[in-house]
């Protein structure tokens, strides 16, 4: 797992507990993190309100993009599970208005990928 798989581009979870400190001073009043996702630096932040995506920039990874995605603007979403043989499955996610994933996400194997998909789909799905 750890720095193979995120240099192959999979994502791993994240304990919740380990960022949930780091993720407070951008949460909004009864906003928790549902799940969270780490690509070497880079995350994918679940949430009961939104999905964020967090991007470390530079070489020291000082600077950090984060953008907010509100569920209500996630148009489709779509999980190919890994097959016999494939070393893993990918999270995709359509915004309004836009016609290829916005989003693709690569999860290991091993990995829960079907976790992630149940949030998307809680939220979306209201």
């Amino acid at each position: 797992m750890g720095l193979l798989s995120g240099m192959m581009g999979h994502a791993s979870e994240v304990s919740i507990e380990k960022i949930t400190k780091e993720f407070q001073p951008i949460m909004v009043e009864e906003e928790r993190i549902e799940r969270a996702y780490r690509l070497i630096r880079d995350m994918l932040v679940f949430t009961n309100k939104r999905l964020i995506l967090v991007n470390k920039q530079g070489l020291t990874g000082s600077k950090v993009d984060y953008q907010s995605i509100p569920y209500g603007s996630i148009k489709t979403f779509s999980m190919e599970s890994a097959g016999i043989g494939d070393l893993d499955a990918e999270l995709k996610i359509w915004l309004t208005g836009e016609t290829t994933p916005t989003i693709k996400q690569d999860f290991r194997k091993g990995d829960n990928i079907n976790e992630a998909y149940r949030v998307l789909s809680r939220f979306v799905l209201k």
